[in-house]
C-alpha cells in the first residue's frame, strides 16, 4: 500500500473514494449556519447532492456517525464521518473516524483513497499529529486478513492512501505520511503473524520471520536451536515443548539505535504457536483461537521493526522463547517438577499455564544484558480478561516509573494499560510443597499470581508484566481492528521507546 501526504487542497485531488473526518461545529446546526456553509464551500462545482444528503440525512459530526455521498467532485464517492465536538477533539477520535471511513470505501471496493479534514481542525491541535492520527488510523483499519480465501476470489484492496492538507507544512507533512506508514507495516506484520495458523506458524517459521526482519532492518538476530537450548539449561522452555514434535526456537533481535550508549531495554514476548494446554487439554470450543497464543511473541518482532525503521536512538533487544504446547507420550505432565535456567524449580500443577513456564527461562535471560527496565507481554491469563475484558491490558510490575511511561504511552496511542496490584499477600497461593513455586494459583486473582511467578525470575531489575489476554485476540471487529489479532504492544512500546529517547 502506498502511503502519502499532498500539500493540496483535498478537493484538488483525485481518487476513488475521500474520506472527509468532520467535528460537529463543521457539520453546523443547520442550513444556513457557518459550518455547514464553510463545509459546502469546500467543494468547487455543483455542491447539490451534497446539499441534498446533508439536509436529508439529519448528519450532525456526531462521533461514530457517517453518511455517503456520490460523485461529489472529483471523488466517485465521499464518506463524511463525524468525530463529535471540537472541543472533544483526540488522535483517537481522529483515528476511529479515519477507520470508519477506510472501512467504508473498502465496502464499495475503493483502491485509492484520500483522507482528510477542514482547515478548522488544523487549527486546534498539531498538524503532524492530525496527518499522522488520519493515516494511522485508515492504514489499521485497512488491513485484512485474506490469504487464505480462493473460492470466491478476493476484493480488491486499497493501493493508496493519501492525506490531503494545503495549510500543512511539506515536510511535516511527508513526516508524519511516513511515519504511520513504518507503524503501520509493523503491526500489518504482527497481525499477520497471530492470525496466520499454526500450521503455518511454527517455532522455526516464527525465527525465520524475525531473521528476514532483521536482516531487511539491519537488526542482529541469534536464534537458538534445541541443541543451544539445551546446553543453556532452559528447562522451563524445553519441558513446554516435550509434547511436540517440532523443535522450540529462542529468538532474540539486538537493535542498537544508540551506539554511544552502553543502556538496554528488553522486551520479552510469550511464544507459543499453538496452545492445546498440554495434558490439561483445554476445551475444543475456542481452541483455534490459540494459534494467537504467541502474540507477545510477534509484537516484539513488531516493535522492533518499528524502532529500526523509524530509527529511534535507543537500544533495544528482543527476546521470544518459542514452541507449541501440545500432549503426548513425552509431554510434561501435572505433578513434574522442572528446573529453569536461574536454577529455580517449578512444580507444574496445570501444564495449561505454560506460558509463564517459559517466559521464566526468557526473563532470567535478558538479565544478561544489565537492562534499564524489562517488560514483557504475554496472552497470560483468562483471568485478566475477566478483570479488564478486551479494552485494556492488566499492567504489572516493580518500576513505578516505567510503568507510568507505558500507562502515558497507552493514553497517546490508545493501547491503554490499567496497573494491578502485586501485594506479597497472594504470593502464598503458588507456593509449594515440593519445589521453590508452583506454577497455579487457584481460582481467585489468577492475573495477579502469575505476575507473582513471573517476578521470581527478574531478580532486582525493574520490571513489567503486561498480560495482553484481551486486547491481543479480538472477538469482534472495532473501528480499525479486525476480529482476531489487533496487533497490540507495538504502538504502545514504540511509543514508550520514543518517549525514552527524547529524554536524553
Amino acid at each position: 500500500m502506498k502511503v502519502d501526504f499532498v500539500q493540496k487542497r483535498f478537493s484538488a485531488v483525485k481518487a476513488d473514494a475521500l474520506v472527509l473526518v468532520l467535528t460537529k461545529e463543521d457539520v453546523g446546526a443547520g442550513n444556513k449556519s457557518a459550518g455547514r456553509s464553510r463545509l459546502i464551500s469546500s467543494f468547487p462545482g455543483d455542491t447539490s447532492q451534497l446539499e441534498r444528503a446533508l439536509a436529508g440525512s439529519g448528519f450532525t459530526g456526531d462521533k461514530d456517525k457517517h453518511i455517503t455521498v456520490y460523485s461529489l467532485a472529483k471523488f466517485g464517492v465521499a464518506f463524511l464521518v463525524g468525530a463529535g465536538d471540537e472541543s472533544d477533539l483526540s488522535n483517537e477520535r481522529l483515528r476511529r473516524a479515519a477507520g470508519v471511513g477506510i472501512r467504508e470505501a473498502q465496502l464499495v471496493k475503493a483502491t485509492s483513497v484520500v483522507v482528510a479534514t477542514l482547515d478548522s481542525v488544523l487549527d486546534e491541535t498539531s498538524h503532524y499529529e492530525v496527518v499522522h492520527s488520519l493515516l494511522e488510523g485508515a492504514i489499521l483499519g485497512a488491513y485484512k486478513f485474506d490469504k487464505y480465501f480462493t473460492l470466491n476470489g478476493k476484493n480488491p484492496k486499497i493501493a493508496s492512501i493519501t492525506a490531503a492538507f494545503a495549510p500543512v507544512e511539506a515536510s511535516i507533512g511527508k513526516k508524519a505520511a511516513k511515519d504511520a506508514e513504518l507503524i503501520g507495516e509493523a503491526v500489518y506484520l504482527t497481525r499477520d503473524l497471530c492470525n496466520a495458523p499454526a500450521n503455518e506458524v511454527y517455532p522455526e517459521a516464527l525465527a525465520d520471520v524475525a531473521v528476514k526482519m532483521a536482516r531487511k532492518f539491519h537488526v542482529h538476530a541469534r536464534i537458538l536451536d534445541e541443541k543451544q537450548i539445551r546446553k543453556l539449561k532452559m528447562g522451563g522452555l524445553l519441558a513446554v515443548n516435550s509434547g511436540s514434535a517440532r523443535p522450540p526456537r529462542f529468538i532474540t533481535l539486538e537493535y542498537k539505535g544508540d551506539p554511544r550508549s552502553r543502556d538496554w531495554y528488553a522486551i520479552v514476548g510469550k511464544g507459543i504457536t499453538f496452545d492445546s494446554g498440554g495434558i490439561s487439554l483445554k476445551p475444543s470450543t475456542g481452541m483455534g483461537e490459540m494459534k494467537m497464543d504467541m502474540s507477545g511473541a510477534a509484537a516484539v518482532i513488531g516493535t522492533i521493526q518499528a524502532l529500526a525503521s523509524l530509527k529511534i536512538p535507543v537500544n533495544v533487544v528482543g527476546i521470544a522463547p518459542s514452541t507449541e504446547n501440545l500432549p503426548g507420550g513425552r509431554a510434561y505432565k501435572p505433578g513434574d517438577v522442572v528446573t529453569t535456567m536461574s536454577g529455580i524449580t517449578i512444580e507444574v500443577d496445570n501444564t495449561d499455564a505454560e506460558g509463564r513456564i517459559i517466559l521464566s527461562d526468557a526473563l532470567h535471560y535478558a538479565k544478561r544484558y544489565r537492562p534499564k527496565a524489562i517488560i514483557d507481554l504475554a496472552t497470560l491469563t483468562g483471568a485478566c480478561v475477566v478483570a479488564l475484558g478486551h479494552h485494556a491490558t492488566g499492567m504489572f510490575g516493580t518500576s513505578e516509573d516505567t510503568m507510568a511511561q507505558l500507562k502515558d504511552a497507552g493514553e497517546k496511542t490508545f493501547e491503554r494499560v490499567w496497573q494491578m496490584p502485586i501485594y506479597e499477600e497472594y504470593e502464598k497461593q503458588i507456593k509449594s510443597d515440593i519445589a521453590d513455586v508452583k506454577n497455579v494459583g487457584g481460582r481467585w486473582g489468577g492475573a495477579i499470581t502469575a505476575a507473582l511467578f513471573l517476578k521470581k525470575f527478574v531478580g532486582d531489575y525493574p520490571w513489567v508484566h503486561l498480560d495482553i489476554a484481551g486486547t491481543a485476540m479480538l472477538e469482534e471487529e472495532t473501528d480499525y481492528s479486525q476480529k482476531g489479532s489487533s496487533g497490540v504492544g507495538v504502538r504502545l512500546l514504540t511509543q514508550f521507546f520514543k518517549h525514552i529517547a527524547s529524554q536524553r
